[in-house]
């Protein structure tokens, strides 16, 4: 018998019909669904909501279907936030798959402790390893002394990494901030709205600014046995090798300054040391090579960009000249941040 749970999923979609109905699929085997699927699609076709209209073999949950308003993940996400009819909140990626009692396994995780705000699925695919020297090195150094795990940390210049499928671990493992692949919150613990509007397109980081924020005031926790696989997807959004470079650097910037609130000069050095290192270590492989001047040339307008912010916000009296912090955050802040970016 399928159990029914008092949850509002959200899948945010684009011209990937084929994708969405495999995930529909992969929910419709679940042993516990969603109340309701809230499906917020963007696409240039009606494919996508003749999918929505489909009947899947086994699916209990209400498909409802909205067109975009505004394309973007992060904005998808935000607009389906004024559908919902539940407290609890799952969002999706649309290419995940899900392994047998996930959802079920995700929910007795979220309600296992009330000081608990959300908690996401394993990545089967995904997760952490032990890192190499070298990257323990970089590591240690971003977090300013070594740990003898990093798993489900995030250090240092806003650098987040998986966590770790360890045998013996407890069902839920404590981390410091949350994907969402596939990741139950409660809506209480939610900012409103949960994506800020510096997220854009393909909204990289958004997850991980969001857990950062609901991580102030509440736990969060990875499943360990609530599992998926993660089919990542080609994309319009992922084609540009330069924009993807510039938007890694720039929302990995504002994650460090406006969310983690590290702003002084051996942040930004440290933030520069770790974007050294994500364009050399590639070029083990012939093919990164190829991209190299476009990953360049973006990294390059991110910084031009951050400077320029920068510069923007001290000459405007938001950041105290001697301690490089945040002294103000105003309707000009946001719009200088909006220009900027």
């Amino acid at each position: 018998m399928t159990l029914i749970l008092p949850v509002s999923a959200i899948i945010p979609t684009m011209n990937r019909s084929a994708i969405l109905s495999r995930l529909l699929s992969s929910i419709a085997a679940q042993s516990a669904q969603p109340a309701e699927v809230i499906v917020v699609d963007a696409s240039s076709d009606s494919a996508t909501q003749d999918v929505c209209r489909l009947g899947f073999s086994g699916l209990r949950s209400v498909v409802c279907y909205h067109r975009a308003k505004n394309i973007g993940a992060a904005s998808q996400r935000n607009e389906a936030i004024s559908y919902v009819s539940n407290n609890t909140l799952l969002f999706f990626d649309d290419d995940v798959l899900l392994e047998a009692d996930c959802l079920h396994r995700l929910w007795q995780a979220l309600n296992s402790d009330d000081a608990i705000g959300g908690v996401n699925a394993m990545i089967t695919n995904q997760k952490y390893s032990s890192p190499g020297l070298l990257s323990r090195l970089l590591f240690r150094t971003l977090h300013g002394r070594g740990e003898s795990s990093y798993a489900g940390r995030c250090i240092g210049p806003a650098l987040n990494l998986l966590p770790q499928d360890e045998v013996g671990s407890p069902e839920v493992v404590r981390v410091e901030w949350l994907n969402l692949g596939c990741t139950l919150y409660r809506r209480e613990a939610l900012p409103s709205p949960p994506f800020a509007e510096h997220f854009t397109g393909y909204s990289l980081m958004e997850d991980l600014a969001l857990s950062l924020v609901v991580g102030k005031t509440w736990e969060l926790g990875n499943a360990r046995t609530a599992r998926i696989f993660h089919d990542s997807q080609p994309g319009e959004h992922k084609s540009s090798s330069a924009k993807l470079a510039e938007m890694e650097l720039v929302n990995r910037y504002y994650v460090m300054s406006r969310i983690l609130n590290r702003n002084g000069a051996s942040d930004f050095a440290k933030l520069c040391l770790l974007e050294l290192f994500n364009v050399v270590t590639p070029l083990v492989s012939p093919s990164a090579w190829k991209t190299l001047p476009a990953v360049i040339a973006g990294k390059t307008r991110g910084l031009f960009s951050i400077l320029k912010f920068k510069t923007e916000r001290r000459n405007n009296g938001l950041v105290d000249s001697n301690t490089n912090q945040v002294v103000a955050a105003n309707s000009t802040d946001n719009a200088l941040g909006k220009k900027a970016w």
